[in-house]
């Protein structure tokens, strides 16, 4: 098998129903979805077994459903059967309940760090914000699974989530915002 096709020579790509501009938004979008999954694969290569048992397979579970919205967003054909759906977001929804149960309370804002794992995970965070950017611009233009759009949103918390355990687990401190004020609090400080 070749890895070359010499079929975007032109500058024109293949998509599920037709070609399109190498350039164009929605090979853009499908692009940063390429992106971050390689950033996540990436943070899954500097997990421990031990100290992630939970999120490692996780974030190869993540990596197939990029895959899933890669493919979503490179669908152009008429009564498209999408692979991204509502169950997709609810579990990240809820795992993230569970995560920021485990880590410290949050005041502040944070600067992306700390150990290792958790700046490679800040990092997939910022990716996939620019990946819901791409997709609200694609939008604008043509339809997409909303499913993609709305997975995309809750990725990013997803992230940012994990980023914090991430840096609980390895007893490694958030990096407060030095000049943020208390933005986030508890709700059971309120009262």
């Amino acid at each position: 098998m070749r890895l070359y096709t010499k079929t975007g020579d032109t500058g024109k790509t293949s998509l599920i129903g037709g070609r399109r501009s190498k350039d164009n938004i929605r090979v853009e979008a499908y692009g940063t979805c390429d992106e971050l999954n390689a950033f996540v694969g990436r943070a899954v290569s500097l997990m421990e077994d031990e100290t992630f048992p939970d999120i490692k397979p996780e974030l190869i579970n993540i990596q197939h459903e990029l895959f899933d919205c890669g493919s979503d967003l490179a669908t152009i054909r008429k009564d498209p059967t999408y692979k991204v759906k509502e169950s997709m977001i609810t579990f990240l929804e809820e795992r993230m309940d569970e995560y920021i149960e485990e880590a410290p309370e949050l005041e502040r804002f944070i600067l992306p760090g700390g150990a290792t794992v958790a700046a490679e995970l800040h990092v997939c965070r910022t990716i996939a914000r620019r990946a819901e950017r791409v997709c609200a611009a694609l939008m604008q233009e043509e339809e997409i699974n909303q499913h993609v759009f709305k997975y995309l949103n809750r990725l990013s918390d997803y992230f940012f989530a994990v980023a914090r355990v991430a840096n609980a687990r390895q007893q490694v401190k958030d990096v407060e915002y030095e000049r943020s004020a208390i933005v986030f609090r508890s709700p059971k400080k309120r009262f």
